[in-house]
C-alpha cells in the first residue's frame, strides 16, 4: 500500500479517540445531543490541537468504538451550531468593543475642540468658562487614551478565541467518524 503524506493530513486534521460519543459532551448536562453543552476538556482539547492550524477547515476525526451513525449526525449538527453561534458572539463582542473604543476617541477629540474653542476666548472671564476648561480637557484625555486602548489592544484579546472560531466554523462538514477496531491510528493512514 501507499503511504499518504502525513505531514499535510497532520496539520490540517485533529484525530481524537473517544471511549464513547458522551466524550464530547458536558457530564452535568443530561439533554439529548442535539442541544447538549460541549466538554469544556473537549473544547480546550480541539483548541490545543487545532493552534497551529491554517483557518481553511481543519478536519476533526473521531474513532469511536461502538459507532450509531444517526447519533453522530447529530453531533455533527450540533457542533456546527455550536462553533458558528460561539464565533458570531465573538465577532459582535469584537465590533461592540471596537465601536465603543471609536465612539471614545471621537467624543475626545470633540471635547479637546471645545475646550480649544473656549481656550480661543479668554476663559478667565468667569467662572463657568474656567470650569469648563478644568472638565473638558481631561476628559479629552481620558476618552482618547481608553477609547484607543479599547480599539487596539482590549479589541485584540478577542482575537485567540474569534480564531479558533472561526477556524472550527469553517470545519463542519470535515467532521468524521471512524472505528476504533485497529491497533494504532498510524496504520489507518497508510
Amino acid at each position: 500500500m501507499e503511504q499518504k503524506n502525513l505531514s499535510s493530513v497532520e496539520t490540517q486534521a485533529i484525530y481524537l479517540r473517544l471511549g464513547q460519543y458522551n466524550d464530547i459532551f458536558s457530564d452535568f448536562d443530561i439533554r439529548p445531543y442535539s442541544v447538549r453543552a460541549l466538554s469544556v476538556d473537549f473544547l480546550d482539547e480541539i483548541k490545543r490541537a487545532s493552534n497551529d492550524m491554517r483557518e481553511d477547515g481543519v478536519e476533526m476525526i473521531f474513532h469511536v468504538k461502538e459507532r450509531n451513525e444517526q447519533i453522530e449526525e447529530t453531533i455533527k449538527e450540533r457542533l456546527a451550531a455550536h462553533f458558528e453561534r460561539h464565533y458570531k458572539l465573538l465577532l459582535k463582542e469584537k465590533h461592540k468593543v471596537v465601536g465603543l473604543g471609536l465612539v471614545m476617541v471621537l467624543l475626545g477629540v470633540v471635547s479637546m475642540i471645545a475646550a480649544t474653542l473656549i481656550l480661543f476666548g479668554n476663559p478667565t472671564k468667569d467662572m463657568l468658562t474656567s470650569f469648563l476648561i478644568v472638565f473638558l480637557e481631561p476628559a479629552a484625555w481620558f476618552l482618547l487614551w481608553e477609547g484607543m486602548d479599547q480599539v487596539i489592544f482590549n479589541s485584540k484579546k478577542i482575537n485567540p478565541e474569534l480564531n479558533f472560531y472561526r477556524k472550527m466554523s469553517r470545519s463542519h462538514k470535515h467532521i468524521h467518524f471512524r472505528d476504533t477496531d485497529i491497533t494504532s491510528i498510524d496504520e489507518a493512514y497508510i
